[in-house]
């Protein structure tokens, strides 16, 4: 298979046209019209450990959720783990593609994902595209209503995280959650005018926390735990055009943020 259908593929699921106005999706290094896929690697985040690993695996594309290139590059000389990237990448005739904001923001998504972990239904967008099939951040139901504290057990052992930071709530029950992957506090408006009992996110921020102890539970559970099923989301989406592809998920943590 060609490194370009599987472009093809991720851009028929994620168009690069619902990628939000700063990001910067879609292919990152490669020359791929004619070359043949030998195997992807899925990441979150391109390290040079990253490139290590799929050159190691015999793989020359790896397909990541964070763009490596955000801003220019005005010059390539090593200096950082970026330009370092880069050079590693080039050299080894590695292609980086990154779907992003677009995988947020397309249905069935990076926001899916985590609303299917949390079995939510009757899911909707928190804030629709204009004119798009596609939005930011879904709300949904819960099976069940259940306390604040159960469902707080609950978002931990979906994630697998030790703990979150969320605000006092004076609500009992929840039932009505909205979710977003990454760094999500810009929808919290949205959720309230949506009725959510709990709003969940990526980050949020210390002054976010305020003044919404009478509308909604707000967890913080960590950028990179939020949206560590994203990998899960590729294979899916590649397993269904190039079944025989080799596909691995990076063995490496890749999140910069450490627990204690």
């Amino acid at each position: 298979m060609k490194i370009r259908q599987i472009i093809d593929a991720l851009e028929d699921f994620a168009p690069l046209a619902l990628q939000d106005g700063y990001d910067n999706a879609g292919l990152q290094i490669g020359l791929p019209q004619d070359v043949d896929a030998t195997g992807v690697l899925l990441c979150l985040d391109v390290t040079e450990a990253v490139v290590d690993e799929a050159i190691n695996r015999g793989c020359n594309m790896v397909v990541s959720h964070h763009p490596l290139l955000f801003h220019p590059l005005k010059s390539i000389a090593g200096r950082d783990y970026v330009e370092r990237v880069v050079i590693k990448a080039i050299k080894h005739d590695i292609t980086l593609y990154a779907a992003h904001t677009n995988l947020d923001n397309a249905p069935g998504g990076v926001n899916d994902k985590m609303a299917e972990k949390l079995q939510l239904g009757l899911l909707e967008w928190l804030e629709p595209k204009v004119g798009q099939d596609g939005g930011s951040g879904l709300i949904g139901e819960l099976p069940t209503e259940m306390t604040s504290q159960a469902f707080i057990r609950l978002v931990k052992e979906t994630f697998k995280v030790e703990s979150v930071r969320y605000n006092e709530w004076t609500g009992r029950q929840v039932r009505r959650v909205a979710v977003c992957g990454g760094a999500g506090a810009f929808l919290v408006p949205k959720a309230i005018e949506k009725g959510a009992d709990a709003f969940i996110t990526g980050e949020i921020g210390y002054h976010r926390f305020f003044g919404h102890e009478d509308e909604l539970l707000m967890m913080e559970i960590g950028h990179y735990e939020s949206e560590q099923y994203t990998l899960e989301l590729f294979r899916e989406i590649l397993n269904k055009v190039a079944p025989a592809l080799p596909v691995y998920d990076t063995q490496l943590k890749t999140n910069p943020i450490k627990y204690c």
